[in-house]
């Protein structure tokens, strides 16, 4: 398939989500709300934000088929199981497990793409991706729970890794045929409901929360949601769901980066190698897809 090409490099685009990204889990340790309260205005925060915007996208929304709002209905039940997993997993567990565990994303996402959409990889991607996935395992490898909290919070992040991959499918599909604008502001709008209904069966406050928590719900919502998850939807149009996925493969880094900063969680030696080992491993992934889309281009030039 021949992509559209985007206004900047998807390489840098991308190191913008990874840097935003990171701080998605400081500020969910700094929160004292519930995981599904966090989530709830994380979502809903953003698609207020992004409603003034959406005007132009009034034709889009009316051409929209049955089948269409049920997958996005779909997508937005997965991303907010992947909030509610991953978020509580950090009530458990270290910033550098669950973000660890949260990077095998693309491990299902190519098995996903492959099943679904016949969507191959290159023998070289798929050895960059055992490389930064390595990586990975360094990076948690003197953090990875040993503990029964912290091998509940291994598990939850486990579940919501599986949530978000078959999210990120969904999305494909989806904006393939409708604009990724769109696409982001229905699925968190959806997903915020499904939240608020969650909330309402638990019995959890809406509103009995400190400003200062009001402020973090705010943070969430701008910085990893803003010009993290909608960016990624954006990425979508010109790379596929396994390429973007393998943004989720920095985030370990730049959360374990911060996390020792902010947090005080240090960083050990097999975790800084790992750190290398995963940019390595993304910069050659990245690599090896432009270098197939550039063949691709030429081929069709050729062609023509």
């Amino acid at each position: 398939m021949n992509r559209k090409k985007p206004p900047l490099p998807v390489p840098l685009l991308m190191l913008i989500g990874i840097v935003a990204i990171s701080f998605s889990s400081i500020f969910i340790k700094w929160s004292e709300a519930p995981a599904s309260v966090q989530g709830m205005y994380r979502l809903l925060i953003t698609a207020l934000l992004m409603l003034p915007f959406a005007r132009p996208y009034s034709g889009a929304l009316v051409k929209l088929r049955r089948k269409d709002w049920l997958l996005i209905g779909c997508s937005g039940l997965m991303l907010a199981l992947h909030f509610l997993l991953w978020m509580g997993s950090l009530q458990y567990t270290s910033v550098a497990s669950s973000t660890m565990i949260i990077a095998l994303e693309p491990v299902f996402i190519m098995l996903g793409a492959y099943l679904l959409f016949r969507e191959k990889s290159s023998p070289a991607a798929i050895l960059a991706l055992v490389v930064a996935i390595g990586g990975i395992g360094l990076i948690g490898w003197g953090d990875i729970g040993l503990s029964a909290d912290n091998l509940k919070g291994d598990l939850l992040s486990l579940g919501g890794t599986i949530a978000v991959a078959v999210h990120l499918l969904l999305g494909q599909r989806l904006v393939s045929r409708m604009p990724s604008y769109l696409y982001s502001l229905l699925v968190f709008l959806s997903a915020g409901f499904v939240f608020a209904v969650y909330n309402l069966a638990a019995g959890i406050a809406f509103f009995a929360y400190p400003a200062r928590e009001w402020g973090i719900f705010l943070l969430l919502a701008v910085v990893p949601t803003v010009f993290g998850h909608i960016l990624f939807n954006w990425l979508l149009q010109f790379a596929s769901a396994t390429t973007v996925s393998m943004n989720i493969l920095g985030e370990p880094v730049g959360a374990s980066l911060l996390a020792y900063v902010l947090l005080g969680e240090k960083l050990s030696l097999l975790q800084w190698a790992g750190g290398i080992l995963v940019l390595g491993g993304l910069a050659a992934y990245l690599y090896t897809g432009r270098e197939r889309n550039v063949k691709t281009d030429n081929q069709l030039s050729n062609a023509s």
